[in-house]
């Protein structure tokens, strides 16, 4: 079996996305695009409670014809959600601080997701890829007992490009 657990997977908001490099694109070059920004780039969101759902969900378009009253569902457009992502408030975090200077813009900003899934020494994660906005930044300041937190809402905006763990040890 190889199921996996969240503990250890790591968050990164990268650079502005030019939409013309990544409409339409393959899983192919959409790896490619996302695998080429160089790590210097990549900025750590740390304090990650929980990182909510991502993927694609599609759309359906209905018909029913009189004769057999049966309605036909046809799949549409694709809409890879809202991805909810709940944090430990650390205003000094560089993270959070590019997280709530994209919120404030209008752009799609590259994200990447490692998971915590090697196999083995010789293996490296998976990684997701994609292109959003960060729609919102909430703070929760619960009560007296609780942390504060912070959850910033992710338009994802393109598929999701997903390199499987590999035996590269990379």
């Amino acid at each position: 079996m190889a199921i996996h657990k969240t503990a250890g997977a790591r968050f990164y908001i990268g650079p502005v996305l030019i939409p013309d490099d990544y409409e339409g694109i393959t899983v192919d070059a959409g790896l490619a695009l996302f695998e080429a920004i160089i790590d210097d780039d990549w900025t750590e969101l740390h304090e990650i409670e929980s990182f909510g759902d991502l993927g694609d969900n599609a759309e359906i378009a209905t018909f029913a014809a009189v004769d057999d009253r049966r309605t036909v569902k046809l799949k549409t457009t694709r809409d890879a959600g809202t991805m909810t992502i709940v944090c430990a408030r650390d205003p000094l975090d560089e993270g959070q601080i590019a997280m709530e200077a994209a919120e404030r813009e209008d752009f799609n900003y590259a994200f990447r997701l490692v998971y915590a899934d090697k196999r083995a020494a010789e293996y490296s994660p998976s990684t997701s890829y994609f292109g959003g906005m960060v729609l919102s930044r909430q703070v929760n300041l619960g009560g007296v007992q609780d942390i504060t937190k912070v959850t910033f809402n992710l338009g994802v905006n393109t598929a999701v490009f997903e390199d499987h763990t590999d035996p590269t040890g990379s």
